[in-house]
């Protein structure tokens, strides 16, 4: 699928299980770069316009999604997916915006394909379709053992959501499925080690960034 992302923009994605310290790289990161001079808008998913919120609360915590099937759910992401695309990143890409996006096509591939089992031919064309050539020019995966990241979440002390909840065996495939994502398409996606101090796992992202583009 190629990259049809329109110039002066970047567009980064950051990947990776429940607990791994997305939330704190992300805000690292934005930090960096708006210090450096860059315009950064800040994107989640699901999530980031009306209706992806509405889309987000029914997938994670409303009391109707306790019985939702896996397929309902891939068509869920898709749809808010499709949204955020046109309303808010395409547009911000236009102009001259470093987006950086809290997941993206890459969680539908490995939640509801790898994890739950879907077909992935049938979660790739559904990908294809709500992103319609907009595909990051870098992704992030933040790679962590996932007994390690499902103890993280279960050490909270808050509600956990309905994807959070899951068994560590499904936090496993969850792993699993991101870097076999990562062997697939090494060019875009990096694997960055999350297992070291946050510190350290910022300078890894910057090292990299900025080994691919001028900051």
């Amino acid at each position: 699928m190629p990259a049809t992302t329109p110039s002066p923009g970047f567009l980064l994605s950051f990947e990776g299980s429940e607990g791994c310290g997305k939330s704190t790289q992300i805000r690292l990161l934005r930090e960096r770069l708006e210090k450096s001079g860059r315009k950064v808008e800040v994107l989640r998913e699901p999530g980031g316009t009306e209706i992806g919120e509405s889309i987000r609360h029914l997938l994670q915590h409303a009391k109707e999604g306790h019985c939702m099937t896996p397929e309902t759910e891939l068509l869920l992401f898709a749809a808010s997916r499709a949204q955020i695309v046109r309303e808010k990143i395409r547009p911000l890409l236009e102009s001259g915006a470093f987006v950086i996006l809290d997941r993206f096509l890459d969680s539908t591939t490995v939640y509801q394909g790898i994890a739950r089992g879907l077909p992935l031919e049938s979660v790739r064309a559904i990908n294809a379709f709500a992103i319609g050539g907009t595909l990051p020019q870098l992704t992030l995966v933040l790679d962590m053992d996932s007994a390690t990241a499902w103890q993280r979440i279960h050490q909270t002390g808050r509600e956990l959501d309905r994807i959070e909840s899951q068994p560590q065996s499904f936090f496993e495939k969850v792993r699993q499925g991101y870097l076999e994502v990562a062997r697939a398409d090494p060019s875009r996606v990096k694997i960055i080690d999350a297992s070291a101090t946050p510190e350290a796992v910022h300078e890894a992202i910057w090292n990299l960034l900025t080994a691919q583009i001028s900051l």
